[in-house]
């Protein structure tokens, strides 16, 4: 699950994860591209934010399961501890890193204008959304493990 969740992280921040298409025609945005619209727009807290939720926090995870998986398989004894403490720590920021799906659900059900204004999730919102429940499922089965 660790290696598919690797796998579906570069299209999902290389793939559009919103289309919106309206009177003036369609545009497609990635991750990256949102961030960047965020912080020259201003709303650099905000850019901040995604950037921070959905960039760094998923590649720390994936990083931080990796780090878990490899210390487990070699039977490591080295800091218990701080593993226990940054595995739940992993379990407890699984479902923040969904972020963007949740924005993207709640503009699609705030902009329902379809005359006007359509939005609608694009393919790298369903590999980032994979990406995150395969980390939290390969959390959730290395406790069983």
């Amino acid at each position: 699950m660790l290696i598919a969740a690797y796998i579906l992280f570069v299209p999902s921040n290389l793939l559009p994860v919103m289309r919106t298409a309206s009177l003036t025609g369609t545009q497609q945005d990635t991750i990256m591209s949102g961030v960047v619209y965020l912080w020259v727009s201003g709303s650099w807290p905000l850019a901040a934010l995604v950037f921070f939720a959905s960039i760094v926090v998923p590649l720390v995870k994936l990083a931080s399961l990796t780090f878990l998986l490899v210390s487990v398989q070699r039977d490591s004894a080295w800091r218990p501890l701080e593993r226990t403490k940054l595995y739940r720590l992993l379990e407890f920021i699984g479902r923040w890193s969904m972020l963007d799906v949740y924005v993207i659900t709640i503009l699609s059900a705030l902009v329902q204008l379809r005359s006007l204004a359509t939005i609608s999730a694009g393919p790298g919102a369903i590999a980032f959304g994979a990406v995150v429940v395969l980390t939290m499922l390969a959390s959730k089965l290395s406790i069983r493990a």
